[in-house]
């Protein structure tokens, strides 16, 4: 919520190159509609890997791994959760396809965030749906073994206010239509991140927020594209981002444009960039593993 504070928001000047990028963006948005038309095919085995590689990354994110093909089985319910790993990746999925399917009828909310907690941890037999009721600082292992805090969220009993605040502050800021959605939807996942919610799924609750909020404004490209699977890509820098951003937050003295301008990677999520990224580098028939139903063909723009 310390992003969204009317000081804070007024004194943000964003560079030129990320302006560029920003309407390079939404001009991509708008032939969506094209890229439906010209290959829907192709557009649904995206679909399907997209969805197998945004659960395999983003819970491997939080050190939660299992067999591909068993997050596959996951993924398409021919199987149920044998251990804790996978009870994770099966609440993941769940609120993934939950978004895919229902986002045009989802408000975002808290009690909505909160909804998605508690079906994220469903199956893993760990308290969901309720915000955290004990200290939960980020702490980084050094290589000798010890242990440096590098962040100090909001405490338990101030995170209910805070979250309620932040959510008042991003409604009424995002109706006033001043600043771009992509920039909205990265002040709110700081302040999230910051204030981290939650004693477990943090991360994995910013991933599936950053999946509504894009629909909310328009965007569908994670339905074909795992936006997951670019932050494990880049997962040392967004990090790092993360950390720069988040010092001197608790003052509203941080500076967020180094996680803003992170999101210079959201030019990859334009469908155009994807899709000639596919043309040039798989035109075999399958993709990670998922046959195409047919060779992948030129598209025109």
């Amino acid at each position: 919520m310390k992003s969204f504070e009317k000081k804070y928001i007024e004194s943000i000047t964003i560079p030129h190159h990320l302006i560029t990028i920003i309407r390079q963006i939404g001009e991509y948005k708008g032939k969506q509609e094209l890229y439906k038309k010209q290959a829907p095919e192709m557009l649904e085995n995206l679909r399907h890997v997209a969805i197998i590689q945004s659960t395999e990354s983003s819970n491997r994110l939080e050190g939660i791994t299992a067999d591909i093909n068993r997050i596959r089985d996951l993924i398409e319910q021919k199987i149920k959760p044998a251990n804790r790993s996978e009870a994770e990746i099966a609440g993941y999925r769940d609120v993934l396809n939950t978004i895919h399917m229902n986002y045009k009828h989802i408000p975002f909310n808290k009690s909505v965030v909160l909804q998605f907690h508690r079906d994220l941890m469903k199956y893993a037999g760990k308290e969901g749906g309720r915000w955290k009721s004990t200290p939960n600082e980020i702490i980084e292992i050094l290589p000798d073994g010890t242990k440096k805090i590098r962040f100090v969220p909001v405490t338990p009993h101030l995170t209910p206010d805070y979250m309620q605040t932040l959510h008042e502050r991003y409604n009424n800021i995002s109706k006033e239509g001043d600043i771009d959605p992509i920039i909205l939807i990265a002040l709110y996942i700081l302040d999230f991140l910051c204030i981290h919610p939650f004693l477990d799924g943090n991360g994995r609750m910013a991933r599936l927020i950053t999946v509504l909020l894009l629909y909310h404004y328009g965007y569908e490209v994670s339905r074909y594209m795992s936006l997951e699977r670019i932050i494990e890509q880049t997962k040392e820098s967004y990090y790092e981002t993360l950390h720069k951003s988040s010092q001197g937050w608790h003052k509203g003295k941080h500076d967020a444009l180094p996680w803003v301008k992170s999101k210079r990677d959201t030019s990859r999520i334009s469908p155009l960039h994807h899709v000639k990224k596919i043309q040039t580098k798989y035109k075999s028939r399958s993709y990670e593993g998922v046959k195409f139903l047919q060779p992948v063909e030129k598209l025109h723009f």
